[in-house]
């Protein structure tokens, strides 16, 4: 395993008389070894020419690529000991499933005993064994899926680069194979970095993840921390539904006896007045949007008083849409403002739109983001 380290990146295509694009816009960080590091962002915002310059499949316009202690930006594919596993797994269709994953310990010199030992531990690991006499046109999907990290895992690369291995996968199949693909890489203890647009399984599966947009890092963490902080309104809307409500900062939360002390502050919104966790550099007076998400609201049809940290809100119910696991209301509140809660959705009746409601939230509840 080894730690892959990039120094303030740049990818520009296109030159002189064709406008220039800039694809990777200066990017830094550092994937720790044995991490398995996402990036994700919208289609166009520069993850998969991220991961090809980790590869050396594309070169960077500016900035350094670092694995381990060796600078290999100008280093070709074959000399980086990387080894990635497509959106279309690019099997080998002459070659059946136990010389695919023979493949990359042949081209790298082990000996015919070596690449048969490494191609039955890797099969056996990922369940194929059964299959090895198989062409790639006899699998189905999540098995052509298998086979391709398997050949990726024989050719013992110090880096796994995966390009959304999983979404050419059914909706069932992706779901079932996001746990047993984590722990296969984890299993290996290889540094690992996936491309993913799919916020589920970046949030189900890494370690940590970059967020990106437009060719920047725009938020780096684990993803309890950037599903629950996000530093922007990007960052939130595309991780997950979310009601936005903009606001000035009014003064520190007031502390009772019956909450402890938080570095809590009062936040004057149209809805009203909300609590949230203090935000480092932004006092009284400043202008801010509040954040919560839709699951983390406490609906009641009961009247409510603001309470210690937990503030209660009026709404009315305009909707109600059932989701299956879910119930999720569209509720009215002062300011002109629609907001979504989602409760679990149990056996009894829905509260029918008109009624007004109670919505109760923690201070913990609401993220502070940039105006």
């Amino acid at each position: 395993m080894k730690r892959i380290r990039l120094e303030n990146i740049v990818k520009v295509f296109g030159s002189g008389s064709k406008a220039a694009a800039v694809a990777v816009d200066h990017v830094s960080l550092t994937i720790e070894p044995g991490e398995f590091f996402f990036l994700l962002g919208p289609s166009g915002c520069g993850k998969t020419t991220l991961l090809r310059i980790i590869a050396g499949l594309t070169d960077p316009t500016a900035g350094q690529v670092t694995l381990g202690d060796r600078n290999v930006t100008r280093l070709a594919v074959e000399q980086r000991n990387t080894a990635l596993v497509f959106q279309n797994y690019a099997l080998w269709p002459h070659m059946t499933v136990r010389q695919n994953v023979e493949f990359g310990p042949r081209m790298r010199g082990a000996p015919a005993d070596t690449r048969r030992q490494r191609a039955a531990d890797n099969l056996t690991r990922v369940e194929m064994t059964a299959y090895a006499a198989r062409k790639p046109n006899q699998l189905s999907g999540g098995q052509q899926q298998r086979v391709a990290l398997a050949r990726a895992l024989a050719a013992q690369p110090d880096c796994l680069l995966l390009d959304e291995p999983l979404s050419n996968l059914d909706a069932r199949l992706r779901l079932h194979m996001r746990h047993e693909l984590r722990h296969l890489v984890k299993s290996t203890g290889t540094t690992a970095v996936y491309v993913t647009h799919d916020q589920k399984e970046a949030l189900s599966m890494a370690d940590r993840m970059a967020v990106m947009n437009a060719g920047k890092v725009v938020q780096i963490g684990r993803p309890e921390e950037v599903y629950n902080r996000p530093a922007t309104k990007f960052v939130a809307d595309f991780l997950g539904e979310a009601n936005f409500t903009p606001g000035k900062i009014a003064a520190p939360a007031p502390q009772t006896s019956a909450a402890p002390a938080t570095a809590a502050v009062r936040v004057e919104t149209p809805v009203g007045s909300l609590q949230a966790a203090a935000s480092p550099g932004r006092g009284p007076g400043s202008d801010v949007l509040c954040c919560v998400r839709p699951e983390r609201i406490e609906l009641s049809d009961t009247p409510a008083q603001t309470s210690g940290d937990v503030v209660s809100l009026q709404a009315t119910v305009a909707e109600s849409i059932y989701l299956g696991e879910i119930r999720q209301y569209l509720c009215d509140l002062p300011g002109r403002q629609r907001w979504k809660i989602s409760v679990l959705a149990g056996s009894e009746k829905a509260i029918p739109a008109g009624t007004t409601v109670t919505l109760r939230i923690a201070a913990r509840d609401v993220a502070i983001l940039p105006a």
